[in-house]
């Protein structure tokens, strides 16, 4: 091993270090919505008792302490703001948490691993905010998400439409004309297809894009890149070797903020749920409620509820404090058998 290597694992524990703090730290904000105050004595103490046992030859107990107090501390000062939590599926550098930085930078963006993770930590309150993905224009619905919003209770606050901008990522000096296989999320791939084609490159499915991207990082396997974000290769330290890599020009995914709380202001689109009774006819009346009060409907998408039965999202252009929108939900409520207005909020198209 020369100089050269050994720097280069320098950097990538350095870079390691650094998301593992940061992880401590969000953690030690989740923490805060279930501790009474923010100062534990006995938690500390226990801690750094701990940290003193596992010192090593080369790290001594006074230097881990110091250390420990430090992080500490920042994790105290930290929780003493008014932060709030918003949470999305995905590894850190997913287009999920790119969404939510566009809706609104000031929250601290936290992963789950699952999108029912999401739901669940809103209802339970460890997140104020989640963050989902409804439909893309390649790759349509997201039909998990929207099974999810058929059970739930929470609220539609906001929503972000997103362009995905797919990176072709590499460990930094990689040579281009090296690289054989590509991981990413299989849709990230099929939307990549013919990228992929041109420059014999053979797609592999990983669970996540970003955390394609995280792995490259970590295992650096040899020959091999990955399709994300521009945000994972900032947050992963990897080399764009292409940007907009997508076969299509317009690849846009729409996501929609959840709350456990409707929203405070006032919004110029609204969404809702319903069923219909098995009759003809019966969608065409509620369709035609609209259509009579003059409403523009934007989406309208039926996802399988109960077996042999149906639920209809319709989103729309207007507030729930106007009369007219008023009228027209109370008309729908009264033909649909099941009805809920799921929230007003704005919308944000990112460009």
């Amino acid at each position: 091993m020369n100089l050269k290597e050994i720097r280069s694992k320098i950097d990538f524990l350095d870079s390691r270090i650094l998301r593992l703090l940061n992880e401590r730290m969000e953690l030690g904000l989740m923490a805060k919505k279930f501790k009474p105050k923010i100062e534990d004595n006995e938690r500390e103490k226990a801690l750094l008792d701990r940290i003193r046992s596992n010192s090593t030859v080369l790290i001594n107990a006074g230097f881990m302490e110091k250390l420990y107090v430090e992080i500490i501390n920042q994790s105290k000062n930290l929780q003493q703001k008014d932060y709030q939590l918003i949470s999305f599926q995905g590894e850190h550098g997913a287009y999920g948490e790119v969404a939510s930085r566009e809706w609104n930078s000031d929250f601290i963006t936290v992963p789950c691993s699952e999108f029912g993770r999401v739901f669940d930590g809103v209802k339970s309150g460890l997140y104020d905010f989640g963050i989902v993905p409804v439909e893309n224009t390649l790759g349509g619905v997201v039909g998990q998400v929207n099974e999810l919003l058929i059970k739930t209770d929470l609220y539609v606050v906001g929503a972000v439409e997103i362009p995905i901008n797919l990176c072709l990522l590499a460990l930094p000096g990689t040579d281009h004309r090296e690289i054989h296989a590509v991981y990413s999320h299989p849709q990230a791939l099929a939307q990549a297809r013919h990228f992929l084609a041109r420059n014999r490159l053979e797609p592999v499915p990983y669970y996540d894009t970003a955390g394609a991207a995280k792995m490259l990082m970590e295992e650096r396997p040899k020959a091999s890149a990955a399709i994300a974000s521009k945000l994972s290769s900032e947050l992963y330290d990897l080399e764009i070797i292409k940007e907009d890599i997508q076969d299509l020009d317009r690849n846009v995914t729409r996501f929609l903020v959840l709350s456990s709380e409707e929203s405070k202001g006032e919004g110029d689109k609204c969404s809702i749920i319903f069923s219909t009774e098995h009759k003809a006819g019966t969608l065409f009346k509620v369709l035609e409620v609209f259509a009579k009060g003059d409403i523009n409907l934007t989406r309208i998408e039926s996802v399988p509820d109960e077996p042999g039965d149906y639920a209809f999202f319709l989103d729309f252009m207007g507030s729930n404090k106007d009369d007219n929108i008023l009228k027209a939900l109370e008309e729908v409520e009264n033909i649909t058998t099941k009805f809920r207005l799921m929230g007003c909020y704005k919308e944000r198209r990112v460009a």
